[in-house]
C-alpha cells in the first residue's frame, strides 16, 4: 500500500463538476491499493500518515503531525500509483489490487481514519475525478505500509 501525501492549505476532489470533498489545511493522500494489501496495511498506512510529521512548528521545524494540529484529510483512491515502472515505457498494473479488493480496503481506510477522529473528505473509488490543491511549501512524501 503506498500513499503520496501532500501538505496543503486547501484541497477539493471534483466528480461531474460537484466537490464531493473537500478540506483546508490537512493532508491530501493519494492512496494506492496493492494485491498483497489487507486492513493491516491499512491500519499500519493510517497510524504513519496521521503521525507523521510534516507540519512546522513555532521554530520552523517539521515537528507537528496531523493529529497535532488538527488539521484535516482528504482521502482520494489513486490507482496508478500501484504502476510497476520499472522497465518499458508503458506501466503494468500487476502487482495491484483488483478494484473489488482496492475498494474493500479504501472503504476500510476512510472509515478507520473517521473512527479515529481526524476530520476526514473523501474521493469516489474508480470516479473520473478532478483534483485540485495548494500544496503547502511544497511538501510532498511517499509512504509506504
Amino acid at each position: 500500500m503506498q500513499g503520496l501525501i501532500q501538505r496543503v492549505k486547501h484541497a477539493k476532489v471534483e466528480v461531474d463538476n460537484q466537490v464531493i470533498g473537500q478540506i483546508e489545511q490537512g493532508i491530501l493522500l493519494l492512496l494506492g491499493v496493492e494485491k498483497l494489501d489487507d486492513k493491516s496495511t491499512a491500519d499500519k498506512l493510517l497510524h504513519k500518515v496521521s503521525n507523521y510529521r510534516i507540519f512546522t512548528d513555532e521554530n520552523d521545524k517539521m515537528n507537528l503531525s496531523l493529529k497535532d494540529i488538527q488539521g484535516e484529510l482528504l482521502v482520494v483512491s489513486q490507482f496508478t500509483l500501484a504502476a510497476d515502472t520499472k522497465k518499458g515505457m508503458r506501466p503494468s498494473f500487476s502487482s495491484a489490487a483488483t478494484p473489488e479488493r482496492a475498494n474493500e480496503i479504501y472503504e476500510y481506510f476512510v472509515s478507520q481514519a473517521k473512527e479515529k477522529g481526524l476530520k476526514v473528505a473523501s474521493g469516489q473509488f474508480a470516479a473520473d475525478m478532478q483534483v485540485s490543491l495548494c500544496n503547502d511549501g511544497p511538501v510532498t512524501f511517499n509512504l509506504k505500509a
